[in-house]
């Protein structure tokens, strides 16, 4: 089993309180996906940042930047992007569940902190464009709401007929 290069010793920042260490690590990262939008299987993760011991722990501050693709959730096209995820983790002995990560020996796992933030980044429902008309415009023009100035007895043909269950409701009167 090849260890993961998001796995960085952290013993001699642990050793001094308050020294740092610049992070640049790119590697591919499967399975980060939603229902609308993916990061292509293969495709690099990069992470930049700097870790930080403090009393403790150790810190996680930089950035995560990732390319990914989904689909126009109006007109179904493919669309494509990169995202940009700040990161500002902690990452301590006893973590706290939903708020700092696992602080391994001399280790920190990256990993779990970068699926989090791609994850929670990727967007739910894409547009390929904002004024995208949706697919075809010209088939399935856009619903205009009804006038008001419509005719009563017209109204009133349109309307599904009742069901007599709920007749009781047809004598209330709202001011």
């Amino acid at each position: 089993m090849t260890r993961s290069v998001l796995r960085i010793g952290v013993m001699e920042l642990r050793r001094r309180p308050g020294t740092q260490r610049e992070v640049k690590v790119a590697t591919p990262l499967p399975g980060l996906a939603i229902t609308s939008a993916h990061v292509p299987e293969g495709a690099e993760v990069v992470v930049d940042g700097t870790l930080e011991a403090i009393e403790g722990a150790v810190t996680l501050s930089g950035k995560v930047t990732a390319p990914w693709t989904g689909e126009c959730r109006r007109c179904l096209d493919p669309v494509v992007g990169t995202l940009e995820v700040a990161l500002s983790e902690v990452f301590e002995p006893h973590p706290t569940d939903g708020e700092t990560y696992p602080l391994e020996g001399d280790e920190v796992d990256l990993e779990p902190a970068v699926r989090d933030g791609v994850l929670l980044q990727l967007p739910l429902a894409p547009l390929c464009r904002p004024d995208c008309p949706g697919p075809a415009p010209d088939v399935f023009p856009t619903i205009v709401p009804a006038d008001d100035t419509e005719d009563d007895a017209e109204a009133a043909d349109d309307d599904p007929p009742h069901d007599p269950r709920w007749a009781a409701l047809d004598q209330l009167k709202f001011d």
